[in-house]
């Protein structure tokens, strides 16, 4: 099956937070929808990839002030076909910031389904985001993609006073619960 490492790692998750119902709408969807990794597949939506990119010490996080949406968001993107969610997020997060990343672990760090607004004649449509962890291996400059305003360093705990999504609040939450800052991972 084209999708079973992803439904591998979804079930992971599950077992981790059995309490959130987004994981298992999401693999509910990724069985039953054989377009689900198509940009264009709109009646349901789509999967993403997502990258949660953190510093060398893992105390910032880089985010990206998206241009379409208007916010300051984790970097990633569209599947286009490719139903390792893991490379999708590695290449989103290398295209969108110019740095190198490496993954911190292959485990699934959240999982969010949220509405992306119509636009450029595509419709309304669902993105069903699967999002990892990633460091950086270099901090060189940050090279601001077509798809961004700016990008910014912003320290973990000040999360909050940039952002009040609370799919990043959570990501936040998340990554301080499941590793030590400085532990050079």
């Amino acid at each position: 099956m084209r999708a079973g490492k992803i439904l591998c790692l979804i079930d992971a998750y599950r077992e981790r937070y059995p309490e959130e119902t987004d994981a298992a709408r999401l693999h509910r969807f990724i069985e039953t929808q054989p377009r689900c990794f198509e940009r264009d597949c709109f009646d349901d939506g789509h999967v993403t990839g997502s990258a949660w990119v953190v510093d060398s010490d893992g105390s910032r996080v880089l985010l990206t002030h998206h241009r379409k949406l208007g916010k300051w968001l984790q970097l990633g993107g569209h599947s286009d076909g490719e139903p390792d969610t893991l490379a999708v997020a590695l290449r989103e997060a290398r295209e969108e910031s110019g740095l190198v990343v490496r993954p911190i672990s292959e485990a699934v760090l959240d999982v969010d389904i949220h509405t992306i607004p119509a636009s450029k004649g595509e419709p309304a449509h669902l993105h069903y985001d699967v999002r990892f962890a990633f460091r950086a291996a270099s901090s060189g400059p940050l090279r601001v993609s077509p798809e961004s305003i700016d990008l910014a360093w912003v320290e973990i705990g000040d999360l909050a006073r940039l952002t009040g999504e609370e799919s990043m609040l959570r990501m936040a939450r998340k990554f301080l619960a499941s590793h030590k800052i400085g532990a050079g991972e």
